[in-house]
């Protein structure tokens, strides 16, 4: 089997693959959103709260690397 170019269609199974992860996501959101709320207006807010989300761990991955000192650091930090 050939490795799929970046410009290839999605196959039915990557689509499914992306669906069972975005899907979950989405209802999370979704069912904080205000009744009336759009599909447009719930994917803005995901699009925010993603962004948040990866600040948080970025925020947290900064504070575990500012704890870890002497015999609590990880091996991998020091290479």
């Amino acid at each position: 089997m050939t490795i799929p170019k970046k410009s290839d269609p999605l196959t039915s199974e990557e689509m499914t693959e992306a669906a069972e992860v975005f899907f979950p996501l989405f209802n999370i959101v979704h069912s904080r959103m205000p009744d009336g709320a759009t599909t447009e207006d719930c994917l803005k807010v995901m699009e925010s709260v993603a962004k948040l989300g990866h600040k948080n761990r970025a925020d947290r991955a900064a504070k575990e690397k500012e704890l870890s000192f002497g015999f609590n650091q990880n091996k991998k930090d020091d290479a």
